[in-house]
Order: C-alpha cells, then sequence, then structure tokens
C-alpha cells in the first residue's frame, strides 16, 4: 500500500511540473492535511455499538458531546451551555450553545439529545445506571431539556461527559432512534469533522474533511473540553499494520502521526530529531486478562483464582516495554494503579506459582479442571493486545492446560467476543485487551468488574453482590463512605476474579516536530494540532 501511495505522489508531483501553479498547489493541500497511523483498523463505525478505542476515536472526528472532561477528569460544558440543578437533585436543566448544526445542515435540538441519551443508555454501563435511576426526560424548547431522576443521582455530568467507554455522543434524532441491536452507518454528527463515506477503503484509508458550520468554545482545549478549533482541512488515517513499513513512512514524512510505537523503535524515533514522542495517555492503561464466565473452564471461580497466582505481570509488560521502567508497573489490584483512591489490595495474591508448571497445573486439577480446551482469542494486529494473548497461551501451555491460541484482527476478535456458545461451536475462554484507566476510573462506570451477567462486558461475569456494593458507592453521600464502598468492591472483584489485571503500561506515540498541539487522552484528538 505504502509503495502505491509514493507512486501516486510522484505521478502528482510530474503532473504537476506541466501544470503552472500545481505544484505549489499540492505542497499546499499537504500541509493542510493531518496523516494519522491508527493503532488497528476502523471496522466498526458506529461509536455507541462497541467499546472499541480506534471507534470512539473515530467517534470524537464526527460527534461532540454535552460535556466533556478536562486532564483532571472534571466534567466541563461542552455542547452544553451549562445547566442548572434543583436543590432536591432531582432535576438538570441543560442548555445548547446557540447556533449548533449537524452535518446535515440541521439545527441541534433537545430532542436530538434526548433520544441519543436514550440510546446511549441502553448499550454502555455507567448509561445503564443513569436508566436506573432516570424518570424522564423532557424537551422545554429547542435548546432546552430537563433531565429528572427518582432518587438524588450526582453522578449524572460524570456519566454523560467520561471520554471513553461509549461517550455519550449525540447524533440527529432520526439515528438515534436506531435500536442499539444495530449499528448506525449514516455518519451525520456535529463535531469538527465529517465523515467521507465515498473514500473509506477498509484496511486503507479513512478521511475525515473539516466541518466549516462547527462553531468550537471559546476556552483553550483540553482533553474532551474546552475549544476543539479543527485547523487541518483533512484528516486521513493511513492503515499500515506493520510497525517498520509505518516507521520508515513517518520518518520521511509521508504521514504525520503514528499512534503506537514499537519499543524496538521507540529508541530511533527519541534519536531522531525530525521526531518527537510522548505517552499517549498520562494516566496508562490497564494491561488485563478477561474470562468467559459462561463456559467452562474459567466458569469456575477457583480455576480463576488459580490464574491469579499463575501470573508475573512482569511477563505481559516487559513484552512491551523493552526494558524502559518508565512506561510500566506492577498493578496488584483490580483497578487501575495510576488513579490516586487505588490501594493495592491485592499485594500478595498475585504470581504465588509463578514458574511452577507442575504446580499450576496441580493447583487447577485441584480446582476441577477436567481438561476443558482453552480457547485464546488474540488480536494479531494490536501492538498492545498481540504480546498478551501469545504471553498467556504459552504459560496456560506450559501449566498443562489444553490450550487454542486462535490469532485474528482486530475487528475480528471484536465480532468473535459477542459469542456466547460453547469453544466448539465459535466460542472462546480467555481474551487478554489493554482498558484506558480513564475508561474504568470509577466502580460504577467499571465494566470489567460490573457484575451485569449477559447483559454486560464480554466474558458476561454475573453478581448481584457486586452491582449491590456499586449501588452503594453510586448512593455515598461522603467521601470517606465512598472510599469504603470502594474497598468493598475492589475486595470483592479480587476474590472473584471478573478480571485479571496484567500490569499497567504506557504506550509511547511519536509524530513529526512541526506538528503543535497534541493533547494527551485516551484516544489521538484532531483538534488543536497545527503545522509549525
Amino acid at each position: 500500500m505504502l509503495n502505491l501511495r509514493r507512486r501516486e505522489v510522484l505521478s502528482a508531483a510530474g503532473a504537476a511540473a506541466l501544470l503552472p501553479g500545481r505544484a505549489g498547489w499540492a505542497q499546499d493541500r499537504r500541509a493542510r492535511t493531518l496523516r494519522l497511523v491508527p493503532s488497528t483498523d476502523l471496522v466498526f463505525l458506529d461509536p455507541m455499538f462497541v467499546d472499541a478505542l480506534v471507534s470512539i476515536q473515530h467517534g470524537y472526528h464526527v460527534f461532540d458531546t454535552l460535556y466533556g472532561v478536562n486532564h483532571r477528569l472534571e466534567p466541563q460544558p461542552q455542547m452544553a451551555e451549562g445547566h442548572e440543578a434543583s436543590a432536591d437533585g432531582l432535576s438538570w436543566t441543560i442548555r445548547l450553545r446557540p447556533g449548533l448544526v449537524f452535518h446535515d445542515g440541521q439545527p441541534v435540538r433537545a430532542a436530538d439529545c434526548i433520544a441519543s441519551l436514550a440510546r446511549w443508555s441502553k448499550r454502555d454501563t455507567a448509561g445503564r445506571v443513569v436508566a436506573a435511576y432516570l424518570d424522564d426526560y423532557t424537551a422545554l424548547d429547542e435548546r432546552t431539556f430537563r433531565v429528572r431522576f427518582k432518587q438524588p443521582f450526582p453522578h449524572f455530568l460524570h456519566a454523560i461527559g467520561k471520554p471513553h467507554i461509549t461517550p455519550a455522543f449525540i447524533m440527529p434524532e432520526r439515528l438515534a432512534q436506531t435500536p442499539i441491536t444495530s449499528a448506525v452507518t449514516e455518519m451525520v454528527g456535529s463535531g469538527p469533522y465529517r465523515f467521507l463515506a465515498a473514500e473509506w477503503r477498509p484496511g486503507s484509508l479513512v478521511a475525515y474533511s473539516r466541518f466549516e458550520g462547527y462553531v468550537p468554545r471559546q476556552e483553550p482545549a483540553d482533553w474532551t473540553s474546552g475549544g476543539k478549533v479543527a485547523h487541518f482541512d483533512r484528516v486521513e488515517w493511513h492503515v499500515i499494520p506493520d510497525q517498520a513499513t509505518a516507521f520508515a513512512a513517518l520518518q520521511r514524512g509521508e504521514v504525520d502521526w503514528m499512534e503506537s510505537v514499537s519499543a524496538d523503535l521507540l529508541p530511533l524515533a527519541r534519536r531522531d530529531r525530525t521526531l518527537r514522542t510522548a505517552h499517549d495517555d498520562p494516566f496508562g492503561k490497564l494491561l488485563v486478562m478477561r474470562f468467559n464466565h459462561l463456559q467452562p473452564p474459567f466458569n469456575n471461580v477457583k480455576l480463576r483464582q488459580v490464574m491469579m497466582k499463575a501470573v508475573h505481570q512482569e511477563d505481559y509488560f516487559s513484552t512491551l516495554n523493552g526494558g524502559d521502567p518508565d512506561n510500566s508497573q506492577d498493578c496488584f489490584a483490580a483497578l487501575p494503579c495510576t488513579l490516586p483512591t487505588v490501594r493495592q489490595l491485592g499485594q500478595g495474591r498475585f504470581g504465588g506459582l509463578h514458574g511452577d508448571g507442575a504446580g499450576i497445573a496441580e493447583a487447577a486439577r485441584a480446582a476441577g479442571y477436567a481438561g476443558e480446551t482453552v480457547v485464546v482469542l488474540n488480536a494479531a494486529d494490536s501492538l498492545v493486545i498481540a504480546p498478551l494473548g501469545r504471553v498467556t497461551a504459552d504459560l496456560l501451555t506450559r501449566a498443562g492446560f489444553k490450550v487454542e491460541l486462535q490469532e485474528m484482527d482486530f475487528g475480528t476478535m471484536l465480532k468473535r467476543l459477542t459469542s456466547q456458545e460453547p469453544v466448539g461451536n465459535g466460542g472462546w475462554s480467555v481474551f487478554c485487551t489493554a482498558w484506558p484507566t480513564v475508561a474504568i476510573a470509577n466502580p460504577m462506570q467499571n465494566l470489567t468488574i460490573r457484575g451485569e451477567g449477559r447483559r454486560g462486558y464480554a466474558g458476561w461475569y454475573e453478581s448481584a453482590a457486586m452491582e449491590g456494593l456499586v449501588k452503594d458507592w453510586i448512593g455515598a453521600t461522603t467521601p470517606q463512605d465512598q472510599a469504603a464502598a470502594e474497598d468493598r468492591i475492589h475486595r470483592l472483584a479480587l476474590a472473584d476474579v471478573p478480571t485479571l489485571a496484567l500490569g499497567m503500561f504506557k504506550p509511547n506515540m511519536a509524530y513529526r516536530a512541526d506538528l503543535d498541539g497534541v493533547l494527551s487522552g485516551s484516544v489521538r484528538y484532531p483538534w488543536n494540532l497545527k503545522r509549525s
């Protein structure tokens, strides 16, 4: 693909030599185009339909949210002009900023917001909590709507403003009425860029053009809040799975930004004065192993507890960090350890059987393992995920499990993860992934430990006790009560092991040195960027 692109560039340059002024036009067009190499290919366009990072990143180009967050994860008005909350905490009135329009030219109305929030609340973990507390939505006029709750719900703005795991993107009412069981395919939002559907080539190119009708806020951009000023006329995602090929394109200036850079290429990037490197997210990502709780063998809690003793976290993040201790750390917890409130309550529970294959096998048999096939799904095209699945398959094999490592691209893995069938009928047993800390920053939205069963996160951990504790956390009225509730949630998650932490990791990105205004966050944002 890259060679073809170079031929296209050379051909364009030749044509420019024959046409006066064309060379300057081509150079100007390049200067006004931002070219990103995403971490994985974009498969699902609807950012409410899947929780894939790449779909959420796409969503921030096309859509906007009522509230965003700053770098301290504090909710800030975005599409909203502001809000008023009643003294009893049961009613919230939100008014939209004037002049907001969708990409089809239609004004953003209160009815669009209500329909979007209703659809979001059917899919998102925190959204379902909102729905459980909700009494009703009422449009008061074209720009104003009221939200009434059955009981006080102080986390409302945090829920609709959270930056990751299905952000509450606003779309036209006609699209928001699409059942959540079906993906929206028509991309009409009110965000700073329009999706160019005619140019989308899966596995190769995703393209966007600046939406001239977007009205940014006046405050400085800060994560998903503030002024989302689009300085580039056009944004292109060039899907280049091979790291070496993508990095060579970055060095030559054929692309501007690599979302993820492997550990072996990072020293080269740091020595290249035409490039800059940075952690993509200051809070980092929690590497996790997720079990299928519906099918054997990991529907057995005792066997999941054996896996906690078998896992040595450094075996996982050392495959990613290239010996750089600054971008990884142990996390003996069920919650992300880069959050200031998280204590490592799992200290002493992890890795007690590390390196003892016979001991792990004996413990697994004692826990009830009966030789069932363990299918490990793995996204081979993901820089971060691919090594995790391979380490897991090797660990299980050395411990005497009957293992099938099934490698595929990330999009295919997302589809496979929806299967609740036995492994012999297309199902799965375990997979590994990386969750941005901000996506699972509190018990309400942390789907890796929520016990929602078949309507929850793939793996379908079900626990009425966990859901009751989460409700206690939501209802806590003092910081002390909330901290105590979080500790109870944390201890249950360490006992039940719905998901197993594999350590914290901070991926690195690299970009051209003339690219200014790069913002950190859980995804790569297209606003605030300029070519110096």
